[in-house]
């Protein structure tokens, strides 16, 4: 077993593990997992050895929940088996990413309001079955999955409607507030890092402010929500005209209230993340104006928890060793400035495919934007990121928040416990 202490500042990758439900081209339903299209589940082993050669001691990284969740109580922990305890050989903590777009066929979909209680007995079965994992993100990014699942109409129930929005938010918020209630029986050290997007909407005129200010507020439903956060007034009522009670709402409030001393905030920052909003009409994409910096800093002043950039990336080989750079400046810019910045994380660990169409449509296109190709060849914004990491790891503390107060040899046990822990079915 390893037993080398990790550095305190969490450098990280990820491997891409999306899989939500689309309509196909001849009109049904169709399962997109990019693990399978990155060809992850045949070369994982090879993966796991291109974090090491990067120096990085952390990875996003969980099982395929469509896979793995069978029915109640049952489970098919095959994958997970054979990954996690790899991991865990090699140095590799894992931030395991518990639900990542979709749910399993038998659930349905996000409007299902038996699932979040489903899902926490997940998550407790799997916190059981590998007691040694610290780090979780229950379900990755809340807001963009209730948006285009509930409001879009691409994903999984493929709703248009505001209802539909917040019945998957409410339904998506509670889950992920259950499964970390579940994890922390099990694994009372547990740290929650909420991989979320964030996002700012422009008024393009004057005329458009007031409509610009209400999707400033909505951006923030998913982590208000996780966070325990008293919304503004807009959007209590927004949320009540839109199906959640008032009993609802003051659950989370109770609710989150707990857990929030267990929760380190992640920002996801793409160049896509900031939006033009007219009078009328369709919103577009902006680029970046204001930049990872003075966004997240919106952020960590409405909750003031730690955080951790948890996603950024750029789809263009040559420019992203700039992109990196450029993210990287702003992370430290933030952190001299006082901002708890605790890790930093380039996703994905390979190129990614069809992402161009948020995986509608099934046209095999690669997207240069992984440290490696889809030929596990190291890209320049790989050799990039292996620099910094080797540059900058031991100048970044995080001692005050006793991230590795608990290394893993205190969870040892016998190999044959390991693998049946957990309620096999």
């Amino acid at each position: 077993m390893y037993h080398h202490k990790p550095h305190n500042f969490m450098f990280a990758t990820g491997i891409e593990n999306s899989y939500p439900v689309v309509t196909g081209s001849d009109g049904g339903d169709r399962r997109v997992d990019e693990m399978l299209k990155c060809h992850h589940y045949e070369r994982w082993k090879e993966d796991f050895q291109l974090v090491k050669e990067l120096g990085l001691e952390y990875l996003r990284y969980g099982p395929p929940y469509y896979r793995t969740h069978l029915g109640p109580g049952r489970y098919d922990w095959d994958f997970a088996d054979q990954t996690l305890p790899e991991l865990r050989r090699i140095g590799i903590q894992p931030v395991v990413d518990l639900c990542h777009f979709g749910v399993p066929d038998w659930i349905g979909n996000f409007q299902n309001p038996e699932w979040p209680a489903l899902f926490a007995e997940y998550a407790s079965a799997f916190a059981q079955r590998f007691p040694w994992i610290r780090f979780y993100t229950p379900v990755n990014e809340i807001f963009v999955t209730a948006t285009f699942s509930g409001q879009y109409g691409w994903w999984n129930e493929r709703l248009k409607s505001d209802r539909g929005f917040v019945t998957a938010l409410k339904h998506l918020a509670k889950a992920n507030l259950m499964a970390e209630e579940a994890i922390l029986k099990a694994q009372p050290n547990a740290l929650f890092i909420q991989s979320e997007s964030s996002e700012y909407f422009h008024a393009v005129d004057p005329a458009a402010q007031p409509r610009a200010t209400v999707f400033n507020h909505k951006r923030f439903l998913s982590l208000d929500l996780s966070y325990g956060h008293d919304v503004r007034g807009v959007m209590y009522e927004y949320l009540m005209d839109n199906g959640m009670s008032r009993e609802e709402y003051h659950w989370f409030l109770r609710q989150a209230a707990q857990l929030r001393p267990y929760c380190v905030m992640g920002n996801d920052y793409y160049i896509t993340n900031e939006h033009l909003v007219p009078h009328h009409g369709p919103v577009h994409p902006a680029g970046e104006i204001f930049g990872y910096y003075v966004i997240t800093r919106q952020y960590y002043e409405r909750y003031h928890l730690p955080v951790m950039h948890t996603e950024t990336n750029l789809g263009d080989a040559e420019r992203a060793p700039g992109w990196l750079w450029k993210e990287w400046a702003n992370m430290v810019r933030l952190k001299d400035d006082g901002v708890p910045i605790i890790g930093f994380t380039w996703y994905s660990l390979t190129d990614q495919v069809d992402w161009d169409t948020c995986l509608r449509e099934d046209n095999g296109h690669v997207i240069p934007l992984g440290l490696f190709d889809l030929e596990r060849k190291i890209r320049p914004v790989g050799k990039a990121y292996q620099q910094l990491v080797e540059q900058w790891r031991h100048i970044l503390p995080t001692e005050s928040l006793c991230l590795h107060s608990m290394e893993p040899e205190e969870f040892e046990a016998p190999e044959e416990e390991l693998l049946t822990w957990g309620g096999e079915e």
